[in-house]
């Protein structure tokens, strides 16, 4: 294998809300596979990419998720550099945009409604029907935990509208909640490779108050392949390789995505992962040669 010059950009560490440790590991995994391939690796983080001007590397591998990076980003990629996951995927997954592709293309998702964050109206909650409401920042992905919010009532949701009001957030994302268990799932595109498990198992802390919600969880039967082809499928509409998210699986064993990201951390799977991460890299980037 002839050696390959790639730039690796990680992700900021203000944009891996609890998982700093575990974005920083399956970085740094992807990268020594690709290594151990033949390329030779640089890595930038986003604030030094940023200052950066003269970008040599045609090839760039990312976790970055800054916005002003994204940008620059997607300008070498329309200059002829080869990005992964694309910037314009990147930007893809910004909720709004995740909930408008996820729609476009007949994606099995939880009902939502985007709305601006001084939204006053009644149309919205009346069209969602069951236990109560997700709120979701539209502009970008979760920074703070209060970017994906519950709300048991219509009074609770706007005043979370309100506090992302004040926090200058333009549009939010209003979704139903679905009763079901909750699974989560890691996949890269172009790949055999699929890890799915039910995070409350696990002890991930992060789905506390959804498990709290909805109860532990009952383990309907389910299809996994169909959730993998699914999955594929969303990852492809948004336009990413290295992806991962979260599906509700209802008694009957029907499911829907109620979430989808851009290269997340594959914490309970990363060994496994990383190796099939730096292939697709490595495939794609040789590929364009």
């Amino acid at each position: 294998m002839s050696e390959l010059n790639i730039l690796g950009v990680p992700r900021n560490r203000k944009f891996s809300p609890n998982h700093i440790g575990n974005d920083d590991a399956i970085f740094s995994l992807t990268a020594k596979e690709l290594e151990k391939m033949g390329c030779k690796v640089r890595i930038s983080f986003e604030d030094d990419f940023l200052k950066n001007e003269n970008i040599a590397e045609r090839h760039i591998f990312t976790m970055a998720r800054q916005k002003e990076v994204v940008k620059k980003l997607q300008a070498l990629e329309e200059n002829g550099a080869q990005v992964i996951n694309s910037a314009f995927g990147i930007e893809n997954c910004f909720r709004t945009n995740l909930t408008n592709a996820l729609n476009q293309n007949n994606i099995p998702v939880a009902e939502s409604y985007i709305v601006p964050t001084d939204y006053t109206g009644d149309d919205v909650f009346d069209a969602i029907t069951g236990k109560g409401y997700w709120i979701k920042r539209g502009d970008f992905h979760a920074i703070h935990k209060e970017d994906v919010s519950f709300a048991a009532s219509r009074e609770e949701a706007r005043e979370i509208l309100r506090e992302y009001a004040l926090r200058d957030i333009p549009d939010a994302v209003i979704s139903k909640h679905l009763i079901g268990d909750l699974v989560k799932f890691y996949g890269v595109r172009g790949t055999d490779f699929f890890f799915w498990f039910y995070p409350y198992d696990n002890n991930h802390h992060k789905y506390v108050e959804y498990q709290n919600i909805n109860s532990a969880s009952a383990y309907y039967p389910f299809d996994a392949e169909r959730l993998q082809q699914v999955a594929t499928d969303a990852s492809g509409a948004v336009g990413i390789d290295i992806y991962g998210g979260d599906a509700i699986i209802g008694k009957d064993g029907s499911f829907r995505i109620i979430d989808l990201n851009d290269w997340p951390s594959f914490a309970p799977c990363r060994d496994q992962a990383a190796g099939h991460i730096a292939s697709i890299i490595y495939e794609k980037f040789t590929k364009s040669n």
